[in-house]
C-alpha cells in the first residue's frame, strides 16, 4: 500500500482578534508602495507594505487600515476581496493571513501556517489568493492550503512535490473540472478539484515543465506566464501552446470581472477573452514609476507603484490621477527629533559596525501641524546645490529655536535646515569638516549632535583627530582635537552625543566606550568596561540622555548604566564607575534591562525614561528605573516591530512617536513639559465616568509644583510632587480603595508658594 504523504493544517477554528488602538496610538504609515489591489464593496482596496487603504469609488473618499486598526504590521506579500463573504484577506511573508470583516472594525489573525512547526520559516510566503465555492485556495511557498470562507476553518493542505514533498507553488485557478497550480520550478500541475483523495500528490499531474509565474482563467480558456515572461493557453489537445512573450518583467498576472491583466514594471495591458489586441493599455505616464501590482475594473486602470502610491487611469486616457493616503516617505524611519506640534525623520542608515554601505538616498519627512511634508531625495540635493546628501542617520531640532534643525550625513556632513527648507549643507567645502587622509569611501562620518545652553550645538566626526565639532548660532565652527583621549583614526566610529545643563560634552566612541569633554578646562575623560575603569556592560553606546536631575544614562549594546555623579567626572582620583539599576523581580536581585541592545534613551516631562530596544521593544520607566510603568512590543501594541530605533517626545502634547524598522507610530503620552505659570491647570477627563479605568491627568503644571486632592468638605485624599508639567492619579485615597462619586478640588501650589490655582473634578462611580 502507498503511503499518502499529505497534513491537514487544521480542522478548527484557530484565530487571534487583533485590538484596535485608535484612542490611544496614531499610525504613521508610508503608503507609496502597493503590494496588491482588489476590489469590492464599490471599493479599490490597496495592499502597501505592511498597511492598507481603501479608496471608495463613489466618494473618492480614503480610509486606512494599520497597526492602529490590528494589522500585524509585518511585510504583506498579497491580498484578495472575496465579493461572496465580504472579506478581505491579506497574506504575509511569515506564513500570516488576516481577515479584514466589516470594513476595518473587526480583524481576525489566522495563525496556523506561521506557527506550523513542519513548514521552514522561509516556505511561509503567502503567494496567491484563489476563490472557488467558498472555499480559499492559498498558494504558498509549501504547498496549496485551504481555507473555507463560510466557517473560517482550515481544511486540508495539499503538498504537491515529488514523493510529496513542499514546493513553492505561485498561483492557482479551476478550469473545468480540475484544478491547476503554477509552481516556481517544478511547472504546472493538476488535479481533479473534486477528487476525494486529492490530498494524495500521485493525483496531481504535471502538465508543463519549467518554471512558472502564474496560470489564470479567462472565461473558456486557460493561460499561463512563465518565468521567462512567456505566455501560453490551453489549446483543445490539453498542450499549452505559446502565444505571446514580453520584453520586459511581468511582475502581476490576474483576471478580474472576465479581464485579463497582465502588468509589466511600466505597462499594462487588458485583455478580452481570445486575447486578440488588447482591450487598452496604459503605458509611459507623466510619471517616473515602477510599477508592482495593476488591476482594470469597470473601464479603469488602477496602477499600484513603488514610489508614488496608487494612480488612477481611465481606459479611454491615458491621464493618470494619484491616489495616496498622506504619511512620510518610507516604513523605514531610522533618526527621529520632535518639538512642540512638529516632527522631522531621516531615513539612512548605518549597520552594527556603522558601514553605512550600500549607501541609502531617500530624503526627507517633517510632521508640522498634522501635515506631512515630503522633500524627495532629488529635491534635497537640488535645493542644497549638492551632488550628494546620502545616508541621513540623525535630526536635531533646537528646542529654542524650532526653526532651525540639523541632520547629520554619515557620508556628506551636516545639513541645516530653516524651517522646512534644507538651507546649506557643511562638507570639506565650506567647513572645518574634512575627508579622513582623502578617503572617499568614507567621507565626513557625522553622527550624534546636540545643543548646549547657549545654543551652540555639539556634533562628532568619526575616523579624524578634530572628531569633536561645535558650531555656534552665527555659522562659526570650532574643532577640538581628541587624539590626546583616542586613537581616533582608528576608532571604529564615534556614535550619540548629549550635553548637560552646565555644558559638559559626552559622547560615544565604539571601541573606546564614553568619553567626557569639558569645555571651560579643555579636559577629557573616558569610561570603558570593568569595574574601577567604568564599568559599562560594552564600549558600544547606543544611546544618551541626560534626566532631569543631571544623571547620565547610558544605553549600550548589552545593557543599562546611569552616571550619578557628574560633577565629579573630570576630577582625578573620583569614582567615575557607571551603575546598573538593580530591580527585585520575584524577590530576586536582577540587573533591568540586563544585555539588552538599547536603541534610545529619552527624558519625558516626568522625568521617566522611555528605552527603546533591538528586539525587545519599548520600556517606560520611573524616574529612577525601579519601576516599569509600561512595556510595548509588537505583540500588545500597535509597534510594528520590537526593533525600535529610535524615539521622540513631543513635550507639549506628551506624544511619543517611535521609529521602528517597519513604520513610525506614536502613543498618546501624558507627561508634559513643565509650565512657566499654572494659569492653564486642567484635569482629563473631566468628569471621571463609571466606565473609565485609567488614571486621571493633572496638566499645566510648574515643575516641582505640589498638588493636592481634596473632597468637597476638604478631607485629604491624594498628594504629590510633580516632576514635570502633568502627573497621574489613579482615584484612589492614597491607593488604598477608589473614592466615591462627586466633586473634588485639585489645589497646586509652585516650588517657590508665589502661584497657587484651584480647579474641580468630578467623579462619577
Amino acid at each position: 500500500m502507498k503511503q499518502i504523504v499529505s497534513i491537514i493544517l487544521l480542522t478548527q477554528v484557530f484565530f487571534l482578534q487583533a485590538q484596535n488602538f485608535e484612542n490611544s496610538w496614531t499610525g504613521y504609515f508610508s503608503y507609496v508602495s502597493i503590494k496588491s489591489i482588489s476590489q469590492g464593496d464599490d471599493k479599490i482596496y490597496a495592499a502597501a507594505e505592511n498597511a492598507i487603504f481603501t479608496y471608495d469609488l463613489s466618494t473618492q473618499e480614503i480610509e486606512t487600515v494599520s497597526t492602529i486598526n490590528g494589522l500585524s504590521g509585518k511585510e504583506i506579500t498579497t491580498a484578495y476581496y472575496s465579493e461572496s463573504s465580504g472579506l478581505y484577506i491579506i497574506g504575509y511573508k511569515n506564513g500570516l493571513i488576516e481577515i479584514v470583516i466589516d470594513g476595518d472594525d473587526n480583524i481576525l489573525k489566522v495563525v496556523d501556517i506561521l506557527e506550523k512547526l513542519t513548514i521552514p520559516p522561509d516556505s511561509k510566503q503567502i503567494n496567491h489568493f484563489y476563490e472557488f465555492n467558498s472555499k480559499l485556495y492559498i498558494s504558498t511557498g509549501y504547498g496549496i492550503s485551504v481555507y473555507d470562507l463560510e466557517t473560517l476553518e482550515f481544511g486540508d493542505t495539499y503538498y504537491i512535490g515529488s514523493l510529496g514533498s513542499q514546493i513553492a507553488v505561485t498561483q492557482t485557478t479551476v478550469y473545468g473540472d480540475f484544478i491547476y497550480a503554477s509552481t516556481s520550478s517544478n511547472g504546472l500541475k493538476s488535479a481533479l478539484v473534486n477528487d476525494e483523495n486529492i490530498i494524495d500528490y500521485e493525483q496531481w499531474t504535471t502538465t508543463s515543465s519549467g518554471g512558472y509565474k502564474g496560470i489564470q482563467t479567462l472565461g473558456n480558456e486557460l493561460y499561463a506566464l512563465n518565468n521567462m515572461n512567456v505566455l501560453f493557453r490551453l489549446d483543445p489537445n490539453l498542450e499549452f501552446i505559446e502565444i505571446d512573450s514580453f520584453l520586459t518583467n511581468v511582475i502581476d498576472f490576474g483576471v478580474q470581472s472576465n479581464i485579463l491583466t497582465i502588468t509589466t514594471e511600466n505597462s499594462i495591458e487588458a485583455y478580452q477573452e481570445g486575447y486578440g489586441e488588447p482591450l487598452a493599455t496604459v503605458e509611459n505616464l507623466n510619471y517616473d514609476y515602477t510599477l508592482q501590482s495593476g488591476y482594470f475594473y469597470n473601464n479603469t486602470f488602477y496602477l499600484g507603484t513603488s514610489t508614488f502610491g496608487m494612480l488612477v487611469v481611465p481606459e479611454t486616457s491615458q491621464e493618470a490621477s494619484q491616489v495616496l493616503p498622506a504619511g512620510p516617505l518610507f516604513n523605514q524611519p531610522f533618526s527621529i527629533d520632535a518639538s512642540p506640534g512638529q516632527l522631522w525623520v531621516s531615513y539612512g542608515d548605518v549597520d552594527l559596525t556603522f558601514n553605512p554601505f550600500p549607501l541609502t538616498r531617500k530624503g526627507i519627512s517633517n510632521f508640522k501641524n498634522e501635515v506631512w511634508k515630503n522633500i524627495k531625495y532629488d529635491t534635497l540635493i537640488d535645493q542644497l546645490r549638492v551632488d550628494d546628501a546620502n545616508d541621513l542617520v540623525y535630526v536635531k531640532i533646537n528646542q529654542n529655536n524650532p526653526f532651525v534643525t540639523y541632520i547629520s550625513s554619515y557620508q556628506k556632513g551636516l545639513i541645516k535646515l530653516n524651517g522646512q527648507d534644507p538651507f546649506i549643507l557643511y562638507n570639506e567645502t565650506n567647513s572645518p569638516m574634512d575627508i579622513p587622509n582623502g578617503n572617499e569611501a568614507l567621507g565626513i562620518r557625522i553622527f550624534g549632535s546636540d545643543f548646549d545652553r547657549d545654543q551652540n550645538l555639539w556634533l562628532v566626526q568619526s575616523r579624524i583627530d578634530e572628531g569633536l565639532l561645535k558650531l555656534t548660532p552665527d555659522g562659526q565652527f570650532q574643532t577640538i582635537d581628541i587624539s590626546n583621549i583616542i586613537d581616533a583614526e582608528t576608532e571604529l566610529a564615534l556614535s550619540k552625543l548629549a550635553v548637560s545643563r552646565i555644558g559638559y560634552v559626552f559622547f560615544g566612541a565604539v571601541d573606546s566606550g564614553l568619553i567626557g569633554y569639558n569645555p571651560t578646562t579643555n579636559q577629557f575623560n573616558k569610561i570603558g568596561e570593568g569595574l574601577g575603569t567604568g564599568n559599562l556592560p560594552s564600549t558600544d553606546i547606543k544611546a544618551l540622555a541626560f534626566d532631569n536631575q543631571n544623571r547620565l544614562w547610558i544605553g549600550t549594546r548589552k545593557g543599562l548604566r546611569v552616571l550619578y555623579s557628574i560633577g565629579s567626572f573630570f576630577e582625578d582620583g573620583a569614582e567615575t564607575d557607571a551603575q546598573p539599576i538593580i530591580i527585585l523581580e520575584d524577590g530576586v536581585p536582577q540587573e533591568l534591562l540586563f544585555l539588552q541592545s538599547i536603541t534610545d534613551i529619552e527624558v519625558d516631562g516626568s522625568n521617566n525614561k522611555w528605552i527603546s530596544t533591538a528586539t525587545s521593544g519599548v520600556f517606560y520607566l520611573s524616574s529612577n528605573g525601579q519601576e516599569t510603568l509600561l512595556r510595548f512590543t509588537s505583540d500588545n501594541s500597535p509597534l510594528p516591530s520590537d526593533n525600535v530605533l529610535d524615539i521622540a517626545i513631543d513635550d507639549s502634547s506628551g506624544k511619543v512617536y517611535f521609529a521602528t524598522n517597519n513604520g513610525l507610530v506614536a502613543y498618546n503620552g501624558t507627561s508634559t513639559a513643565p509650565e512657566d505659570d499654572l494659569e492653564n491647570v486642567y484635569a482629563f477627563p473631566n468628569p471621571v465616568r463609571p466606565n473609565f479605568s485609567g488614571n486621571v491627568t493633572i496638566d499645566g503644571l510648574t515643575a516641582k509644583a505640589n498638588i493636592k486632592i481634596t473632597d468637597i468638605t476638604g478631607n485629604l485624599v491624594f498628594e504629590t510632587t510633580s516632576e514635570g508639567g502633568s502627573i497621574q492619579w489613579d482615584t484612589t485615597a492614597f491607593g488604598k480603595y477608589k473614592v466615591a462619586s462627586g466633586v473634588y478640588l485639585i489645589l497646586v501650589t509652585s516650588d517657590d508658594n508665589l502661584l497657587t490655582k484651584v480647579t474641580k473634578i468630578m467623579i462619577i462611580r
